[in-house]
């Protein structure tokens, strides 16, 4: 089936984006609508001009948007504001997290780059702004996706703003609070009997048929687009520690690809000379859940493939069993020298309540892994204890909520007089 026609000029000729070249064999192809090398059947990601990107200079960076639209250069397309579809997210805090410190028993600066403040409360706001940017540059009418939950909120809201029908696939026993909050868009939702790999797989096969032609699926068929998005989560941490980063990161991993991006973003702003690196290096970590660790299962086996696992467990939105970028995330954690781990619901659960309780903020169960893999890596020593480090949170809490029911609630239950607030000493 013949892809869209891809206005070259329109791409090519205001960005740095010069073609998509193959991570396995490295075959370039033109910027299109491509996920696989035609070659090797290998993932594809974007090639740049490094001749341009070289121009690029913080103080056009600083002179930007405040929001990731200020890393524009360093993106594939968005040049012009005009022809961008976006909820303009990124800018997000970068928050000091002290008493988190003192908790798990890290020494030197910590800090929580919190993604939950985007506009559909997640970091999927970024990738999805670039894929559906890319998506009207090459001329598609429907958006769609396949989805964990977070990423059919922004598909869906995205396509509200831009005015265009969306479509996007879900697990049927997707958190009620995601499945409401795509819904509201008004957009169409699939719930699949099935997981996300099982929804990931169908729409790969509706993107061969006829009624499919124009729809653009930003993780299939726009996947190189969609994933340096991502880059703009290390573009910022590296802005907000004031041009520099920090010697440790630790990322959950679903597909991997997150991961891989925070590190890329590192080396592209390394070998630009927008920041120098710190004197060992930086390292990354990545965090799973028990009950889908296929990446990590793989670094603790010191084996080079993925092995497919079927999903448990409360972190849905981590729930990928077939990783697309496992090996990816596995080579950038090796090469840095960091590690992986996984956790149990119950750890998960405990690093949500941690990360309230020391920061004030609610992080969905992506975010509870990542803080009780913190505190496994310090324990462990894995992670350096006198080394700064980031932790990302990727989504908000409001969206989970199931997880912690019944661990959480009210203090005390009084009636509404002195005499039961002296019984329940709430006075003397």
């Amino acid at each position: 089936m013949a892809l869209p026609a891809v206005p070259l000029a329109g791409l090519a000729g205001v960005s740095a984006a010069r073609c998509l070249i193959c991570r396995n064999c490295g075959t370039e192809a033109p910027l299109r609508a491509q996920h696989a090398c035609h070659s090797c059947f290998g993932p594809l990601e974007i090639g740049y001009d490094s001749d341009l990107l070289a121009r690029v200079t913080r103080e056009q960076i600083e002179a930007g948007p405040k929001s990731m639209w200020r890393y524009a250069p360093l993106l594939p397309v968005g040049q012009d504001a005009a022809e961008r579809v976006t909820l303009d997210p990124g800018y997000t805090p970068l928050v000091r997290a002290s008493a988190l410190a003192d908790a798990v028993g890290v020494r030197a600066p910590l800090w929580v780059k919190d993604d939950s403040a985007n506009p559909t409360h997640s970091f999927k706001d970024r990738v999805v702004s670039v894929a559906l940017t890319a998506a009207r540059a090459f001329g598609f009418t429907r958006f769609a996706c396949a989805s964990t939950g977070n990423l059919a909120n922004s598909v869906a809201a995205h396509a509200a703003r831009a005015g265009v029908p969306s479509m996007v696939f879900i697990p049927a026993d997707l958190e009620a609070g995601k499945v409401l909050t795509t819904a509201v868009y008004g957009g169409d939702v699939v719930a699949v009997d099935g997981s996300y790999d099982d929804a990931n797989r169908l729409c790969s096969e509706l993107t061969e048929t006829d009624e499919f032609e124009q729809t653009a699926f930003v993780n299939v068929n726009l996947r190189p687009f969609y994933a340096e998005g991502s880059k703009t989560l290390g573009y910022e941490v590296a802005e907000q520690l004031g041009w520099r980063l920090p010697a440790q990161v630790v990322i959950p991993m679903a597909s991997g690809e997150l991961l891989t991006k925070v590190d890329k973003a590192f080396a592209e702003l390394v070998e630009l000379g927008l920041v120098g690196a710190p004197p060992e290096g930086w390292r990354v970590f990545g965090a799973q859940s028990s009950g889908c660790s296929p990446i990590a299962a793989a670094m603790h086996a010191g084996v080079d493939e993925i092995t497919p696992v079927r999903p448990t467990g409360i972190a849905k939105s981590l729930n990928i069993g077939d990783p697309a970028a496992g090996l990816y995330a596995l080579e950038s954690v090796r090469r840095t020298g960091g590690w992986m781990d996984h956790v149990t619901d119950d750890d998960i659960r405990e690093g949500i309540r941690l990360l309230a309780r020391t920061t004030g903020i609610f992080a969905e169960t992506a975010g509870g892994v990542t803080v009780a893999v913190l505190r496994k890596l310090v324990t462990t020593g894995k992670l350096d204890p006198d080394a700064e480090t980031v932790v990302f949170n990727t989504g908000e809490g409001l969206k989970t909520l199931d997880a912690i029911d019944g661990s959480v609630g009210p203090t005390y239950r009084i009636r509404p007089s002195l005499r039961a607030a002296k019984e329940a000493q709430l006075i003397g």
